[in-house]
Formats: C-alpha cells, sequence, structure tokens
C-alpha cells in the first residue's frame, strides 16, 4: 500500500495533467481496476480521489491581488 505521501504526490501529478477533472480520472482508474481485478489498485485510486478533490477545494481559482 503506497504511503500517504505517494497518495499526495499522485493527485498533484494526476491534478497537473487533468486540471479540475482529475477526480473524474481517479474514479474512472477505480472502475477500470475493479475491471481487472485488481484489489490493490481499487483500494488506492479511492484515496488519490479523495486527495484531488482536497487540493482543488484549496487551490484558489482566480489570482490572489
Amino acid at each position: 500500500m503506497p504511503s500517504d505521501v505517494d497518495i499526495w504526490r499522485s493527485a498533484k501529478l494526476l491534478i497537473f495533467q487533468h486540471g479540475d477533472t482529475a477526480p473524474i480520472q481517479a474514479a474512472m482508474r477505480t472502475d477500470e481496476m475493479l475491471d481487472v481485478g485488481d484489489i490493490d489498485g481499487k483500494r488506492v485510486w479511492p484515496r488519490i480521489k479523495a486527495a484531488t478533490e482536497q487540493l482543488l477545494s484549496e487551490t484558489p481559482k482566480r489570482p490572489l491581488h
């Protein structure tokens, strides 16, 4: 099982790659893990999704002046 640091790094990378749709991408990966029977992946991706949601909720949507 990945560490919390690894989860947050993965979440940040997913946000960098997909922006505001990162949580959706993580949810899709969870579904893919279920489809192939990857139980470990099925446990990891919801954690990444939650981290992306938290990071996006804390990110300002406009420049701070």
